[in-house]
C-alpha cells in the first residue's frame, strides 16, 4: 500500500514535472511566439516607414521633374510665341509691301490705261492729219500738173536730167581741179626734196632743227665745264658726239649735232652733270653712259607704247627702236612720230571707208616714214631706206611697196600706197600741224561754220578733222532726203565759191528721225 502510494506520489510528482516541463515550454513558446511578432510589427512598421519614405521621394522626384519639364515646356513655349510673333510681323509687314505695290501697280495700270487712250486718240488724229495731208498734196500735185501742162513723171525726167547736167559739169571740175592740183604738186615735190636735202645738210637757216641749248644757273659753270686746259669740254665732245658750244651768250651754252637722239643724250647728261656738281672726264663717261641706256630705254618704251595705241603689233624690235627714235626726228617743225600716227589713223579711217584691211593700212602708214630715223646715216631718199629695212625685217610686201612709194604719183602705186601718200599729205597740211598761223585756221573754222548756218533748215554744225570735214545736222521735220541730198551740193558750190584753203573739205549733211513706242 505504502508502495502504491509512493508509486502514485511519484507517478504524480512526475506527471506534475511533466505539466510543469509543458507549461514552462508553453510559457517559453508564448514568449517566443509574441517576441517574432513584436519583431514582425517592428519590421513592418520600419517597411511602412521605409515605403513612405521612400514614397514621399518618388513623390518629390516626380515633382522635380514635372517642374523641370514644366519650365522647359513653358521655355519653347516662349520661343515658339517669339518666333511666332516674329514671323507674324514680317508677315505683316510683306502684307502692307504687297498691298503698297499693288496700290502702285493699280495706279501705274490706270495711268497706263489714260496714256493708251490719249495715244489712240492722238494716233487716230495724226492718221487724219495724213489722209487729209495725202488728199491734199494729191489735189495740189493735180493743180500743178494742170498748171505746168506736163505730169509729175515728165516732171521727175526733167529734173532728173538737169541733175544729171550738173553732176556731170561737177565731174568736169573736179577732173580739171586734180589736173591743176597734179601740175602744182611739182613744184610741191621739188620744194619738199630741198627741204629735206637742207635738213640732212648743215646750214644757217636750219640751226633751230640742229641746236639745243642747256641753261646754266650762273656764268661761272661755264668755266667748270670747260675745264683745265678744255678737258671737261674735249670729253663731253667725245662722249657724246656733239659740238659743244661756249659763246657770249649769258647762262647758256649751246649742243649742236645733226643726230636729235646725240643732242638729247649731251643735253640730259649736262644737265645731270650741272645738277650734281661734279664735272671730270671720269664722271662725264659714266654720266654719258647711263643716259644713254636711259634713252634707248625711252625709244624701245616709246615704239612699243606707239604701236599698242595704234593697234599694231608683232613688229620686230629693230622696227620698233627704229619708230621710237622718231620721237626725236622733225620735218618742217613737225614731229614725225606725230606725223606717223596721224598717218596711221588717217590710213586706217579711208581703208574702212573703201573695205578694205584696216590692220595693214595702219601699219602701213605707221611705218611709211621710218626710214627719217637713219636717213642721216645711209644714202637715199627716207623711203626707199625706210621699205629696205621693212623688208629686212620681215614686213609684207605690200607693207614694203607701200613704204617705198608713199612719194611716188605714178600709175604703178598700189591702192595701199596711194591711201598712205593720201594721208601723209593731210597730216602735213593738217593746219598747225606745220606752222599755219592759229588766228588764220580758227577763222577759217568760224567761216566755214557761218556758211552752213546761213542754209535754212540747219540746226547745228560742227567743223572737224583740222576744218577738213563739216557735219551738218538739219530738222528731220524741215529737211527730206531728196532735199538733204540738194542742201549738201549748195553748201559745197558756197565754200568753193567763197573759201580759200588747202586740199579738200567733206561736206556731211546728217538728217536723223527718231520713231518711240512702247512694247505692252
Amino acid at each position: 500500500m505504502n508502495n502504491t502510494i509512493i508509486a502514485l506520489t511519484i507517478f504524480g510528482l512526475i506527471a506534475i514535472g511533466l505539466a510543469i516541463g509543458y507549461f514552462l515550454k508553453f510559457r517559453l513558446s508564448q514568449k517566443r511566439l509574441e517576441s517574432s511578432e513584436h519583431l514582425a510589427v517592428r519590421i513592418i512598421d520600419e517597411a511602412k516607414k521605409e515605403a513612405e519614405t521612400i514614397k514621399k521621394e518618388a513623390v518629390l522626384q516626380t515633382k522635380e521633374n514635372l517642374l523641370r519639364l514644366k519650365g522647359d515646356f513653358e521655355k519653347e513655349t516662349r520661343e515658339t510665341k517669339q518666333d511666332l510673333d516674329n514671323l507674324e510681323r514680317r508677315i505683316r509687314s510683306k502684307e502692307e509691301s504687297l498691298d503698297k505695290r499693288i496700290d502702285t501697280l493699280s495706279q501705274r495700270e490706270s495711268g497706263i490705261e489714260g496714256r493708251e487712250k490719249a495715244l489712240l486718240s492722238k494716233e487716230s488724229q495724226i492718221n487724219e492729219k495724213h489722209e487729209k495731208l495725202n488728199r491734199l498734196i494729191e489735189e495740189q500735185q493735180n493743180k500743178l500738173e494742170q498748171i505746168a501742162g506736163i505730169t509729175s513723171e515728165e516732171a521727175k525726167e526733167l529734173l532728173t536730167q538737169s541733175m544729171e547736167a550738173s553732176a556731170k559739169r561737177d565731174a568736169a571740175i573736179l577732173i580739171r581741179k586734180i589736173e591743176e592740183d597734179a601740175k602744182r604738186d611739182a613744184d610741191k615735190k621739188s620744194r619738199e626734196i630741198i627741204a629735206y636735202a637742207v635738213q640732212r645738210y648743215a646750214g644757217d637757216y636750219v640751226a633751230e632743227n640742229t641746236v639745243s641749248v642747256v641753261n646754266l644757273p650762273s656764268d661761272e659753270m661755264k668755266g667748270r665745264i670747260i675745264g683745265r686746259e678744255g678737258r671737261n669740254i674735249r670729253a663731253i665732245e667725245a662722249a657724246t658726239g656733239i659740238d659743244l658750244i661756249v659763246d657770249d651768250t649769258p647762262e647758256a651754252v649751246v649742243l649742236s649735232s645733226f643726230d636729235p637722239i646725240r643732242r638729247e643724250v649731251a643735253k640730259i647728261s649736262l644737265e645731270r652733270l650741272i645738277t650734281d656738281g661734279r664735272i671730270h672726264p671720269g664722271r662725264i663717261e659714266d654720266i654719258v653712259k647711263k643716259v644713254r641706256l636711259e634713252v634707248d630705254n625711252i625709244i624701245k618704251e616709246t615704239g612699243e607704247r606707239v604701236s599698242f595705241d595704234v593697234g599694231v603689233h608683232d613688229i620686230h624690235p629693230e622696227i620698233i627702236n627704229l619708230l621710237g627714235s622718231l620721237k626725236y626726228r622733225t620735218s618742217f617743225s613737225q614731229n614725225v612720230l606725230q606725223h606717223s600716227i596721224d598717218v596711221a589713223h588717217l590710213t586706217g579711217m579711208m581703208a574702212a571707208e573703201l573695205k578694205m584691211n584696216i590692220k595693214e593700212a595702219k601699219r602701213a602708214g605707221l611705218l611709211h616714214d621710218i626710214g627719217k630715223a637713219v636717213d642721216h646715216k645711209i644714202e637715199g631718199t627716207h623711203a626707199a631706206i625706210g621699205a629696205d629695212y621693212a623688208k629686212r625685217f620681215g614686213e609684207s610686201p605690200r607693207i614694203v611697196q607701200a613704204i617705198a612709194a608713199h612719194h611716188d604719183d605714178s600709175r604703178t602705186n598700189t591702192l595701199l600706197g596711194v591711201l598712205v601718200q593720201a594721208a601723209d599729205t593731210l597730216s602735213a597740211a593738217r593746219p598747225g600741224a606745220r606752222r599755219e598761223m592759229l588766228e588764220t585756221y580758227v577763222k577759217r573754222l568760224e567761216e566755214l561754220e557761218n556758211i552752213a548756218n546761213s542754209f535754212s533748215g540747219v540746226e547745228k554744225c560742227y567743223a572737224i578733222q583740222a576744218g577738213r570735214e563739216i557735219r551738218i545736222l538739219v530738222g528731220s521735220e524741215k529737211i527730206s532726203d531728196n532735199d538733204a541730198v540738194m542742201l549738201c551740193k549748195d553748201i559745197v558750190h558756197k565754200i568753193e565759191s567763197e573759201l580759200t584753203y588747202p586740199g579738200q573739205i567733206k561736206v556731211t549733211v546728217i538728217r536723223e528721225t527718231r520713231v518711240s513706242d512702247f512694247a505692252k
